[in-house]
């Protein structure tokens, strides 16, 4: 598959990286390689494969949901470097 370098450079903008004219160029191949990779698969035969949802043959192993008591909420807020109004501060994460 062939990729622009403008893809590139959109994918490294939502994964929050900095790239390169160099980095970009380089990504712009290896990318479209495995997008070419994943683009054949799509011809494989699969139409008399039994689609398999888990191997283990385990039931449902995850423990059951229960309510316990969590810390306080001073106690928490105790070793958090930047607190707002009762909640921990973090720096911003979307625009």
């Amino acid at each position: 598959m062939k990729l622009e370098k403008n893809d590139v450079e959109h994918v490294g903008e939502l994964v929050r990286i900095k790239l390169t004219e160099e980095e970009k160029e380089k990504f712009t191949d290896n990318m479209g390689d495995i997008l070419g990779h994943v683009e054949e698969l799509d011809s494989a035969p699969t139409e008399k494969v039994l689609e398999i949802t888990q191997i283990s043959d385990l039931e449902n192993i995850a423990r059951k949901d229960e309510i316990k008591p969590s810390l306080p909420n001073e106690k928490v807020l105790q070793n958090a470097p930047d607190k707002h109004e009762g909640f921990i501060k973090v720096k911003q994460v979307f625009e």
